[in-house]
């Protein structure tokens, strides 16, 4: 059977080949005859197995009888085709030729090449590869998004990162995955979410301030940049960058802790300094405890047995006999010598500012709080808290008190945090504790344990053994203050200041001693003008040696004058002007009496 449209298709560029209804080949295009070795010319009258191979062989006659069967669409399969270069792709595509009247049919094959697809491919997975090599290469996490939100590619970062597998993520909304809380927990709308807002308002959006999920269902604190992707001016979607800022965010709370902390030390240096200008100025005045008689040794046998213990201690004692230096002298032979022996005076502080006082505030806590400010109980912490007239202390600021004291924890006015100090407390009052006890003035409790080991201080009139050490130590230090030359105490002052009652004590006994160095000329100590029997004409009447002249000359004026100022400026506290200065004392302007003190040449003292 001769086909005789051979004509037709010979020279076509494609591979076309003709079938007989018994399935051989019987023309063959030239793009046919050269890819698979047949005859240039004349019939070929080849089967199909020997066609197109025998791989190929079974499946074009499948396709062959459906064709002779009736079928009336096209058919095509991708088939393995056995060519004289050897094994090649390529798409077979089958179709009937209907016959004229009388003639038979014929089944036509056409072969598609796919080698330019198939290069097409090959550089597109190459392209893919080492684009996915970069990707896989960047040190940040690097998402694709389409313009529904759903992950399109994922490099290896964002797997180590977050621990999502691309398979697990490809093709699903990126925000429910690892961006659907915040930090808190709480939900993070898609309609807020930055990531998905660069595709649809077309702007790169960076934040900082955000977490996101891991697969263990804890979350890191990311900052990511979500860029919109465009083509052909239209938003096809968004690429996320973000890299894992845990650390920065750790060293920005350290470094924000350690400012905190340098902020708390130097608040608590600069009260430790104030606290320091006290003690340096008592040392001056007072120096070390002074005294030869039976009573002051017993005292300071008990300070001597409780210094180095942690316990609570009560000093008892008139006003005047030296409590504080007794609180002094326990926490400088204690284990906490080298910390601050912090002092609060409680019948000083007004009842609103009690617990400020005590135990500090946090800015904005109340009216006038502008600043974090550090309590006296944290600021002894390490060392010793000086509660002195502790028995002035409201009743209904007591229960705080002893809170504190059990428990050796407070929390700052307006702040929640609970702070833990380590603090040893000695109180001192003049008070009798017991019968404000018995009154219900005084918390019992509180009053147990603050006087877990009294101590009671004798007054002055019970050691008259110490009087004239003490008068000479006050006389000393008074003279080298006011810039004296220095005074002797006789035997006929001893047995003066002997025979005085001393109502107030050892603080009365220093104002006697700086009266007279004030009112004495030159070198010799004129005590019967300070002491106050004396002064009105009680005492007898001193020896002539001790009698003035009657007149004093300009020196000996000038440097009295010059002594009075000094004096009268330490009570002030060194302030010339305002309520309670050295001028209002005196009676003088305060433009007058810093004339003067720059003619005598006087400066404050350096604390001040």
């Amino acid at each position: 059977m001769s086909f005789s449209w051979d004509w037709l298709f010979r020279g076509s560029p494609l591979a076309l080949a003709a079938l007989d209804d018994a399935g051989i080949c019987r023309a063959a295009s030239d793009a046919w005859r050269k890819r698979f070795g047949l005859a240039p010319e004349g019939d070929p009258a080849c089967a199909i197995s020997d066609l197109l191979g025998a791989d190929a062989a079974e499946e074009v006659a499948k396709l062959v009888a459906a064709e002779l069967g009736g079928a009336d669409e096209p058919r095509e399969v991708l088939l393995p085709l056995s060519g004289i270069a050897g094994p090649t792709g390529g798409a077979l595509c089958t179709w009937r030729v209907r016959p004229l009247a009388g003639e038979p049919a014929w089944i036509l094959l056409a072969i598609t090449e796919q080698a330019g697809d198939d290069q097409a491919a090959e550089q597109l997975d190459r392209l893919q590869s080492a684009y996915q090599l970069l990707l896989d290469a960047a040190g940040e996490g690097i998402y694709g998004l389409d313009c529904h939100g759903r992950a399109t590619f994922v490099n290896r970062a964002a797997t180590r990162i977050l621990g999502w597998r691309p398979e697990e993520i490809i093709g699903r909304p990126l925000h429910d995955i690892h961006h659907h809380s915040r930090a808190d927990g709480t939900p993070y709308p898609r309609g807020e979410c930055p990531i998905y807002a660069a595709f649809k308002d077309g702007k790169v959006h960076r934040i900082d301030d955000e977490v996101f999920w891991k697969t263990d269902g804890t979350s890191i604190p990311v900052e990511y940049t979500s860029t919109p992707i465009r083509e052909h001016d239209e938003l096809r979607g968004a690429v996320v960058v973000f890299h894992d800022i845990s650390g920065r965010k750790r060293i920005e709370r350290e470094r924000e802790a350690a400012y905190e902390e340098i902020k708390r030390l130097k608040e608590q240096l600069e009260l430790e300094r104030d606290y320091l200008r006290d003690e340096v100025n008592i040392a001056v005045s007072f120096g070390a405890i002074v005294g030869e008689s039976q009573a002051l040794q017993r005292t300071l046998a008990q300070i001597d047995a409780v210094a180095q213990t942690p316990a609570n201690v009560l000093i008892l004692g008139e006003s005047g006999v030296g409590k504080e230096m007794v609180a002094r002298a326990i926490h400088a032979h204690s284990s906490r010598a080298s910390h601050p022996l912090v002092k609060v005076n409680c019948a000083s502080i007004p009842k609103e500012l009690f617990e400020s006082e005590f135990f500090g505030h946090v800015r904005g806590a109340f009216t006038g709080a502008l600043r974090d400010r550090v309590g006296r109980f944290e600021l002894a912490n390490g060392g010793t808290l000086f509660l002195d007239e502790v028995g002035e202390i409201p009743p209904d600021l007591q229960g705080k008190l002893l809170r504190a004291l059990q428990e050796h924890a407070f929390e700052r006015v307006g702040d929640e945090r609970t702070v833990t100090v380590d603090v040893r407390v000695v109180a001192a009052t003049n008070r009798k504790l017991e019968d404000e006890v018995k009154a219900g003035r005084f918390r019992e409790d509180l009053y147990y344990r603050l006087s877990v080991f009294p101590i009671e201080v004798p007054p002055l009139r019970e050691r008259l053994d110490d009087v004239v050490p003490l008068a000479m130590q006050f006389l000393e230090s008074i003279c080298r203050e006011l810039g004296r030359e220095p005074l002797r105490l006789t035997r006929r002052h001893a047995a003066r200041l002997r025979a005085h009652p001393w109502p107030g004590n050892v603080r009365e006994l220093q104002n006697i001693i700086e009266r007279a160095v004030i009112l004495s000329p030159r070198d010799r100590l004129r005590l019967d003008l300070a002491l106050p029997g004396e002064a009105e004409g009680t005492a007898p009447t001193p020896p002539v040696d001790d009698q003035p002249s009657g007149f004093l000359t300009e020196a000996e004026f000038r440097s009295r004058e010059r002594a009075n100022m000094i004096a009268v400026l330490r009570h002030a506290g060194w302030r010339v002007s305002g309520p309670g200065g050295a001028a209002e004392r005196l009676g003088l302007k305060p433009s007058t009496f810093a004339y003067r003190m720059k003619t005598f040449g006087i400066r404050p003292p350096r604390s001040a």
